[in-house]
């Protein structure tokens, strides 16, 4: 076996055991003095294979949840006693944007015939896009289409998982969420309107929270509601996983 075999056999366990949360495989060729540059704080790095094996535990935790630890790509350089690699994998939830790729560079020292991991760099890009825009684009289309009616187009950016606080009663589901839409179409035979005007949006990352005060109009009748929604960024878009709406008490 070559360095460059030996080194991509060692980096592919370690991703393996990372997925299945074997943390003796994942801290195995590590350097007791290995240095860690982390997605999280803290920003000087981890320093020392005891506080590297610390920051384990709440990934793995995170990881039960039905995420994603795989390659997707690896290149491998190696020296005579140092060697480096550098990869992209998938770190993800099975919801999030498939091509938002975890970046890795390792560097590696040969001690004693034996190739050991001395530094790891992880990272995402700083892709983020201000997220007011498009958050006030989705309240804007869902005027667009409670005019129309379209029932369809309505769904589109509510997460199936949606939990949303009504007037009436809570509901779980992007099923019973649809329920509650038709049914409120349904009493307004004549021509109906819904507006969010000056919406607040604060964002962090893939979630936002976007405030406002609704305007409801059915056959003339013109209603306000409180309005607090959460979007989470998917592959497909931003969608709605939580709304409360409500009136102030009389």
């Amino acid at each position: 076996m070559t360095d460059e075999q030996a080194i991509r056999t060692l980096i592919e366990n370690w991703v393996t055991a990372v997925h299945a949360g074997d943390l003796d495989t994942v801290l195995a060729d590590h350097a007791r003095d290995l240095v860690m540059f982390d997605v999280p704080p803290p920003y000087d790095g981890v320093r020392g294979l005891d506080a590297y094996r610390d920051t384990w535990p709440g990934f793995f935790e995170w990881q039960k949840s039905g995420a994603s630890f795989a390659l997707e790509s690896l290149e491998v350089t190696a020296g005579s006693d140092v060697a480096f690699a550098f990869a992209l994998l998938h770190c993800r939830n099975a919801d999030d944007n498939p091509e938002r790729l975890l970046r890795l560079t390792i560097g590696l020292r040969k001690v004693d015939g034996r190739w050991t991991v001395t530094h790891e760099h992880h990272s995402f890009p700083h892709d983020d896009e201000p997220a007011a825009p498009a958050i006030t684009a989705i309240l804007d289309r869902w005027g667009t289409d409670t005019a129309a009616r379209d029932l369809d187009a309505l769904m589109e950016p509510i997460a199936e998982d949606v939990v949303s606080y009504e007037i009436d009663g809570n509901y779980v589901g992007k099923p019973a969420v649809r329920e509650v839409c038709a049914a409120g179409l349904a009493t307004a035979p004549g021509t109906i309107t819904f507006t969010v005007p000056d919406p607040a949006v604060e964002s962090a990352g893939d979630l936002a929270v976007a405030w406002s005060v609704d305007h409801i109009t059915a056959d003339g009748t013109e209603t306000t509601s409180r309005a607090t929604r959460v979007f989470r960024r998917t592959g497909d878009g931003w969608k709605l996983i939580h709304q409360h709406l409500s009136y102030p008490a009389s």
